[in-house]
């Protein structure tokens, strides 16, 4: 077995494509749209789906926001340094939640940031970690 996908539901798809590919440098995989149903997806993600888990951005079209709720948490993303991928995120209009540093009671060096519609992806510091963000 193998983690595909996760999906989030998103109330502007091109918003949040360009998010995820410009700020957060994730690449457009593949998009489809079904009329019958009235919803648009788009899967992005740092390599191929074949070998990579990626994410699924689905817009039900005439929907624009959804209450997050209380169960999501975070997405986790790999970085070399987090206090420059804040930085690239800051000068590309991205927003950064919590800024670079160590996480509570460890030696981690953590950040938070936060796409259009409000999901919160965490950047874990991995030095010579290879593939995510800033890499």
């Amino acid at each position: 077995m193998r983690l595909l996908h996760t999906m989030l539901r998103v109330g502007d798809l091109q918003r949040s494509i360009h998010f995820y590919t410009h700020i957060l440098g994730m690449k457009l995989l593949r998009t489809s749209e079904n009329t019958e149903y009235k919803y648009s997806l788009a899967f992005v993600g740092y390599g191929a789906e074949s070998e990579e888990t990626v994410l699924e951005l689905t817009y039900n079209w005439g929907v624009d926001s959804y209450d997050l709720g209380n169960a999501y948490g975070h997405i986790a993303i790999s970085v070399d340094n987090a206090a420059e991928a804040c930085e690239r995120i800051h000068q590309n209009g991205g927003n950064v939640t919590r800024e670079a540093g160590p996480v509570k009671g460890g030696a981690t060096i953590i950040a938070f940031v936060e796409d259009p519609d409000g999901y919160k992806i965490e950047l874990i510091e991995e030095k010579d970690a290879g593939k995510g963000l800033g890499n």
